[in-house]
């Protein structure tokens, strides 16, 4: 059995951790869950509460909204009338109170499609409305971070496919982006040179795990992905945030993230499931001029129908254990026929 280049460990810069790469292991028997091809919904559901002119369950009734449309969740994980909570300042054990703002953004009014579907106005839309909460966000003294993410398909616990978003405005900072500037600070520190543009660079220069770009943006497989389908959406021009990209910017990494899904949805014929997170800078008004936002995709499958499962390394000893090695999945992806749309 060949495993030269199947059966290594890369060194994941911005999490500063080895992620082991075994993909001669994909031959081993399989009798784990799967994930079934699903056929598109109805334009309009009557019991979806996401779409427009339906009672959500807090009683309200969406506007027959149009475009774009961002309410505040109805269960929010944290709120800005979170109880107050007192703790014991010499305990190992500290609590406070889950403060910030949590909303839902619905990317369109259509039940059935996603954000593969959507045409270049309507996509940007989508990018510009975040660019607007991200500003809103940055003028409350309350918030530090905002993070955007999209968690897409049955497959990572979504029950509703209406195409939507939520944004959670917090008052402490996201582990994920606390990682990377500390990882980018030393870097710096020890070779002069910006984290983030040596990881893009770098992937430039070799070539092969580019899905898509532009003049303005780039994505990519990373050499350090953990799992097998991972892109990492980046604006070519460092910003620390959305508030920092032009709209040429933003229409150009929204054109590229919009290649990425197609890529995926034409490459099992099916809606991919994933975790998208759009990892900005702390909006708390310090200076974070050296961060560079992405973002992140994280699909659960790793062979068609095959979902890929945290186990004992990841969960009990906290490195992550790939199957697949990126090149090979980047390929796929960049082989995959997204001729059929029309915009």
């Amino acid at each position: 059995m060949e495993v030269a280049n199947k059966w290594e460990k890369r060194w994941h810069p911005l999490r500063q951790e080895w992620i082991v790469y075994a993909a001669h292991r994909n031959s081993r028997p399989w009798s784990g869950a799967s994930v079934n091809k699903l056929l598109k919904a109805e334009t309009y559901h009557p019991s979806c509460y996401l779409c427009p002119g339906n009672k959500r369950v807090s009683g309200i009734r969406n506007p027959d909204y149009k475009g774009v449309f961002v309410f505040d969740n109805d269960h929010p994980v944290v709120g800005e009338e979170a109880p107050e909570i007192k703790t014991d300042s010499q305990s190992v054990y500290k609590k406070s109170a889950a403060k910030g703002i949590a909303r839902v953004m619905c990317y369109d009014p259509r039940h059935n499609v996603s954000m593969a579907d959507l045409s270049k106005g309507e996509i940007t839309s989508v990018f510009e409305t975040w660019k607007v909460q991200t500003k809103e966000f940055m003028d409350n003294p309350m918030i530090y971070s905002v993070l955007i993410f999209e968690n897409r398909g049955e497959a990572v616990g979504v029950s509703n496919p209406h195409p939507h978003c939520q944004i959670y405005a917090t008052d402490f900072g996201f582990e994920l982006v606390n990682k990377a500037i500390l990882a980018n600070k030393e870097y710096s520190a020890s070779t002069g040179q910006n984290l983030f543009e040596s990881i893009i660079k770098e992937e430039q220069n070799q070539e092969v795990r580019i899905i898509a770009e532009n003049e303005y943006a780039i994505a990519f497989v990373p050499f350090f992905a953990r799992y097998a389908y991972e892109v990492m959406v980046f604006p070519k021009k460092r910003a620390a945030t959305f508030v920092d990209l032009s709209s040429q910017e933003l229409e150009g990494m929204a054109l590229v993230f919009r290649e990425v899904v197609r890529r995926y949805d034409q490459l099992y014929q099916m809606p991919f499931p994933y975790v998208m997170s759009v990892l900005q800078a702390p909006v708390n008004g310090e200076n974070y001029q050296d961060y560079h936002l992405y973002m992140l995709l994280q699909p659960p499958l790793r062979q068609p129908g095959l979902i890929k499962y945290l186990a004992g390394p990841e969960i009990g000893g906290g490195n992550f254990m790939a199957d697949t090695m990126p090149e090979e999945k980047a390929e796929e992806l960049k082989n995959t026929d997204i001729s059929g749309y029309k915009n």
